[in-house]
């Protein structure tokens, strides 16, 4: 019932679900692909959300999706994503690696007011200043990253490898996308950027890809109905 399966059901699109490590294990389901790495991640403000391994893990999950896919003759994808408080996340990858102020990066997600905006920026100040010598691309990842972003950084590497189009979504996935082209450049060569998305920092991260997105439509859904 949700938007990307109304959109991927109506134009025959091939959806595909993975679990990369929500909290709770979810039961088995057609069209969910199991690739936990771990219940959920860690709290940045106080230690890296995810371990080297776990990082490399969750990479791992997005690469192998991707090449069974090629394998099967894929050559147009595109990523989407659920995670709980991942515009947070996206937004201190996003400020780290780009040098761009916060502010810039931070919207109101799902819908914060502005005391809750104000509170987010507050408190994603105070994880950056925890982690200040994190520059490496795969250090930031694991450092503020979820592991469907760390799987999403891992499908951009293999689908360009691959030389398939990709579809590029909303900001989650732009972030995502940020890290795999700070670890391999070329990944951009195959990027097709679908949407500006409602999301403040979305717009300033397409300026950083010099991409010029096909649709702006307001979009604040994720799960990449933007690409859909």
């Amino acid at each position: 019932g949700a938007a990307i399966n109304v959109f991927t059901r109506l134009h025959g699109l091939a959806l595909e679900v993975v679990d990369v490590g929500v909290r709770a294990p979810l039961p088995a389901s057609p069209g969910l692909v199991n690739c936990r790495v771990a219940n959920g991640t860690r709290n940045f403000v106080e230690q890296p959300a995810m371990t080297p391994a776990e990082t490399g893990a969750a990479i791992n999950a997005g690469i192998a999706r991707v090449l069974r896919h090629a394998q099967q003759g894929t050559n147009v994808i595109g990523f989407g994503e659920m995670g709980i408080a991942n515009t947070s996340a996206a937004a201190c990858v996003m400020s780290r690696l780009t040098g761009l102020p916060l502010e810039t990066c931070t919207g109101r997600g799902t819908g914060l007011d502005d005391a809750g905006v104000a509170r987010k920026r507050e408190i994603l100040a105070r994880a950056l200043a925890q982690h200040p010598d994190v520059s490496d691309p795969l250090d930031v990842l694991a450092t503020f990253g979820g592991f469907e972003i760390a799987a999403m950084t891992g499908a951009y590497l293999a689908a360009a490898a691959s030389r398939m189009v990709i579809l590029v979504d909303g900001f989650i996935a732009s972030a995502a996308l940020l890290v795999a082209a700070r670890i391999d450049p070329n990944v951009l060569q195959y990027c097709v950027f679908s949407h500006c998305s409602h999301e403040q920092g979305h717009r300033a991260l397409l300026a950083e890809f010099k991409a010029e997105p096909l649709l702006a439509l307001d979009l604040r859904l994720g799960e990449g109905t933007g690409a859909a």
